[in-house]
């Protein structure tokens, strides 16, 4: 069976995807470089991050390339995906990495597709370098992921890519679409004296909301008739949000001495300025519920009888002016000021039990900070530090340090202490449903993180531990199982967090188990940090070259598990996930097989995503009413041309 798929994939990639011969150079023994016809050496192929750490393009193929096939193309684990593609995902780690001090717009469950600053990188390439990728969706669309780079000299370089999707889903109601626009830019003068990065990005994301399967029995069931999905049910027809924005972003410096020495001194100047909409429309209002249970309103009382049409704005301008000494002994040093203003608004002034709901957010934020950054050898430390200058409460404290014994082991700490403005969806909502309005003055969140991380050659393990103190969080005030009435809240105790993750591959001959399992603990005097147990992802797989090498094939299958859990459920009004404490989902496995071939720079994917569906049960969810995806074969590619 798999020399058959063999012979088909090697006929499809010969005809269709031929290039002609070039340079190939690699490094001996190191399957993650370039392979195949590159028109030059691989270190002149750059992707360079917005904190200036250097990669090379890679069309190598490996497993990590597997788990990366995906619209979010990065590896999903700790993430659970709703049943079409575009929609939100769930999570299975607690989500409180990656945040910053500065109140953001909220709405996360959103934002998984929208790209932030940090998520842009930046190239210089010897010649130009396109990249396509495609993939099959659930239903009557596809994703299409088409890049291209060039450098019109060797200090000058463009980017153009665009990112879009359709996928009408296999459910009532759920279709998704999106686009995501990116154009880069790269600068620099002769000798470094001046550099640039910039960006600018135009993003949205449209949904078809359902609310989620009315009857769950009807899905859990035996019933031949709801194998076709259509049948079941769900509590909104006719609602969609949409999500979009716009980004303008440059990144520059000045070195005050002409040519680059021992002793350097920099100017430094980061900008930001960003607008982002979102709204949500539901037609009617009410929602037929089956054996003739009656109808009901999703999300209780209304100001209006129809037409829901929720918008919300907001615009945030950042200004990053920062001073730089630099020595080669003893690091970098910075000294920087921020000034962030917003608006956060709506079209509407509220009156909501007799007193006026303002409509407007607004504020201008200045903080000071400095930072150190160290490498030298095996070593290499950052650290950072900001407060605020104006009167909000803010301020940020960052250490990573990192020690390299060798190319293939490293050890590292890392340390957050964060004291958090609320973000905006929080302190202020406008609905046309009633449940849903409110103006508040939360107190910031604080979170006190630690990691740490060994990667080893033989196995990964990381440790986290945090301490979160008023965590801000939604939940459903509801009586009506049927009803959903979110409204945010603050938990004024403390939330003590653990988690363990390790990684570790087992080779025999030709065949390999990759391993990723995640130990989490939780405690909390009430469940509002809510997670499974245990994590788990194992891959059992097969590799070899064929055809006289011209053919390079992995194939395998994929184990996901995770203990039950009350699973956060979703609302689309505030796009975002609240906590529930009334049903758990989870313990049930999923096996996926794939079958992976690399010819030349051209990588095909073909995957039969959860084949076991059929015989495990219908017990398996995103939320407690969203289901997990049923068996489906999908299959796409990701393709390099070196010019």
């Amino acid at each position: 069976m798999i020399r058959i798929c063999v012979f088909f994939i090697f006929l499809f990639a010969n005809s269709t995807f031929g290039q002609d011969d070039g340079l190939v150079v690699k490094k001996p023994g190191d399957e993650a470089t370039a392979t195949g016809p590159v028109k030059g050496t691989i270190d002149q192929y750059r992707i360079i991050t917005l904190e200036k750490d250097t990669t090379y393009v890679d069309t190598s193929l490996h497993i990590a390339k597997e788990y990366r096939f995906n619209y979010l193309r990065r590896d999903t684990f700790g993430l659970l995906p709703f049943p079409n593609e575009g929609q939100p995902y769930n999570h299975l780690k607690a989500p409180i990495q990656h945040r910053t001090a500065f109140p953001e717009l909220g709405y996360d469950a959103k934002q998984f597709f929208y790209m932030k600053a940090r998520d842009i990188n930046y190239y210089s390439v010897a010649t130009p370098l396109t990249e396509l990728y495609f993939k099959t969706v659930m239903e009557q669309g596809q994703m299409l992921d088409a890049f291209l780079t060039l450098n019109t000299s060797e200090r000058l370089n463009f980017s153009v890519a665009y990112k879009g999707l359709r996928s009408l889903g296999k459910y009532i109601n759920q279709l998704s679409s999106a686009g995501n626009f990116r154009f880069t830019t790269s600068y620099s003068t002769v000798g470094k004296r001046y550099t640039m990065n910039g960006h600018f990005t135009a993003q949205d994301l449209s949904n078809g909301e359902n609310g989620g399967i009315t009857n769950v029995g009807n899905f859990t069931g035996d019933n031949e008739d709801f194998k076709n999905r259509v049948r079941l049910n769900v509590y909104l027809r006719d609602a969609t949000s949409f999500l979009k924005g716009n980004r303008y972003f440059i990144d520059h410096s000045f070195r005050f001495n002409s040519k680059e020495k021992n002793n350097n001194l920099y100017l430094t100047h980061q900008f930001n300025y960003e607008h982002k909409f979102f709204s949500y429309k539901q037609a009617t209002l009410t929602t037929a519920l089956d054996d003739n249970q009656g109808t009901i309103q999703r999300f209780g009382t209304a100001f209006v009888n129809g037409n829901i049409n929720d918008e919300t704005r907001y615009n945030r301008m950042y200004n990053k002016v920062g001073a730089v000494y630099e020595n080669t002994t003893l690091g970098r040093f910075t000294f920087f000021a921020e000034d962030f203003r917003y608006n956060y608004y709506f079209d509407k002034i509220r009156i909501l039990n007799g007193e006026v709901l303002a409509g407007v957010l607004q504020d201008r934020i200045n903080t000071v900070g400095g930072q150190y950054e160290y490498r030298r050898n095996r070593w290499r430390g950052k650290f950072t530090a900001i407060n605020s200058l104006s009167d909000q409460s803010l301020s940020q404290l960052e250490g990573n340090m990192e020690f390299s014994i060798n190319e293939r082991n490293r050890l590292s700490l890392q340390y957050q202490k964060l004291n958090k403005l609320p973000d905006h969806l929080y302190n202020l909502h406008q609905s046309s449903y009633v449940g849903y309005n409110w103006a508040n003055g939360f107190k910031n969140e604080k979170f006190n993180n630690f990691a740490a991380q060994a990667t080893t050659q033989w196995f990964t393990a990381q440790l986290r531990y945090s301490v979160i103190n008023d965590l801000l969080y939604y939940s459903d005030d509801a009586v009506d199982l049927n009803q959903q009435i979110v409204t945010p809240k603050q938990y004024e105790a403390t939330i003590n967090y653990l988690s363990l993750e390790l990684r570790r591959e087992f080779r025999f001959r030709k065949f390999a188990l990759d391993n990723t399992v995640l130990y989490q603990q939780t405690e909390q005097s009430q469940d509002i940090l809510n997670t499974p147990k245990f994590v788990t992802r194992n891959t059992l797989y097969f590799s070899d070259y064929f055809f006289k090498r011209a053919l390079y094939l992995q194939t395998g299958v994929i184990f996901n598990y995770f203990t039950e859990y009350y699973a956060n459920d979703y609302n689309p009004i505030i796009g975002d996930f609240f906590v529930q404490n009334q049903t758990k989902i989870g313990g049930f496995p999923t096996f996926d097989f794939f079958v992976n071939a690399r010819i030349q720079q051209t990588r095909i994917f073909i995957k039969a995503e959860h084949f076991n569906s059929a015989w495990t049960g219908n017990n398996f969810f995103s939320t407690p009413n969203q289901p997990y995806r049923d068996f489906i074969v999908r299959f796409g590619l990701v393709w390099n041309f070196f010019q």
